[in-house]
């Protein structure tokens, strides 16, 4: 265990803290000065065989990014959690998605929960995961900062005997005393797009391992978490994609919703890397249109809008797409802010008005 404090992280580190000075957890914690030590010095008990964890949030995220590719692209299976913040400037404590998406593309598997339990429990399934062979990648357990990590919530705790016999011990053949090489070492382009597609391979094979964890954990603690979570009635005409904290409350905004006679469900994305490309073009088939609450922004576009549409490309069943930049900066998203931009996009989606990026406060 490795972290550097930064806030709302910091709670988390703390509470490991006191976990291995009372001698309730096995694990050596390393102080040391920055989120970039942070992450070279899990990179370095990875390589060494040891099980790895960290936790960081925003500017700290950002202050490692030339290591998370090194873990990456280097295949080593260390889970970090990213409780979710704003980047500054201007400076904010508060909670959007945009600094863990900013890291999508330097190979980590990427999981956003929206409770506490699930936090737990993924945590959990993150070491299965990653550590397949078949995979070998790190992950971040993604989750908004305070509406989540600062939110008090009764969770069930599994035993240690239970989670020993889940998650095997973690082996890693990187390093062989008895048969010295060398590791990263520079290569020819030729060699250099091998290593890539490699990896590309990899984090396909995430998807097939990912529901193996899944069906096994539910065996285990008898509780499911898809790629794709649906809520709401069967085949509805409109759909709301949505990430962490932003999707409980649209599940209550579609309670209302559909009581008063409207169809409509909700699909929670849970694992954006890899992104459930063909899992979302059967979840929404039939659908009339798709409304996406982004609590991230690349310029000019929500990043998950952006993936959806790369997703829906091909799709001969593309239903109309609108989207809707929510919840930036910290704003909470209420249920009655969704509740009324769906009812405002009912009419507009029955008179087949084109549809551009809406901010949305409040």
């Amino acid at each position: 265990m490795a972290a550097y404090p930064i806030t709302p992280q910091t709670s988390l580190v703390e509470k490991i803290a006191e976990f291995i000075h009372k001698g309730e957890m096995k694990a050596e914690y390393l102080k040391v000065e920055s989120e970039h030590s942070v992450m070279s010095a899990c990179i370095g008990a990875s390589i060494g065989g040891a099980r790895t964890f960290s936790a960081t949030s925003s500017q700290g995220l950002l202050l490692m990014q030339e290591m998370l590719f090194w873990a990456g692209y280097g295949k080593l299976p260390i889970v970090m959690a990213v409780v979710t913040r704003s980047i500054a400037p201007p400076w904010s404590m508060w909670s959007e998605h945009t600094d863990a998406l900013a890291q999508r593309d330097a190979g980590w598997i990427q999981i956003f929960c929206h409770t506490n339990q699930e936090v737990l429990d993924t945590v959990i399934q993150a070491y299965k995961i990653g550590e397949d062979k078949d995979v070998m990648l790190p992950v971040m357990v993604c989750f908004d900062g305070f509406e989540i990590s600062h939110t008090s919530e009764n969770v069930i705790i599994p035993d240690q005997e239970t989670v020993d016999g889940f998650l095997p011990r973690y082996e890693n053949d990187i390093i062989d005393t008895s048969n010295p090489k060398l590791i990263w070492n520079g290569v020819y382009p030729e060699d250099a797009f091998i290593f890539r597609e490699n990896y590309a391979k990899s984090m396909e094979n995430t998807q097939l391992a990912m529901e193996k964890v899944n069906i096994d954990f539910e065996k285990t603690f008898g509780r499911r978490y898809d790629q794709l979570e649906f809520y709401g009635p069967l085949n509805p005409d409109i759909i709301i994609l949505a990430m962490g904290a932003v999707a409980s409350s649209a599940k209550a905004a579609i309670d209302i919703l559909n009581r008063e006679g409207h169809s409509v469900g909700l699909l929670r994305v849970r694992s954006f890397r890899p992104f459930p490309s063909d899992n979302l073009i059967k979840a929404i088939f039939g659908a009339q249109a798709i409304v996406i609450l982004d609590r991230s922004m690349t310029f000019g576009k929500g990043i998950l809008a952006t993936e959806v549409k790369a997703a829906l490309y091909h799709s001969s069943s593309r239903p109309s797409i609108h989207e809707f930049i929510i919840g930036m900066g910290g704003n909470f998203v209420k249920h009655k802010v969704i509740v009324k931009l769906v009812k405002d996009l009912i009419f507009k989606i029955e008179a087949k008005t084109p549809s551009k990026t809406v901010w949305l406060k409040d």
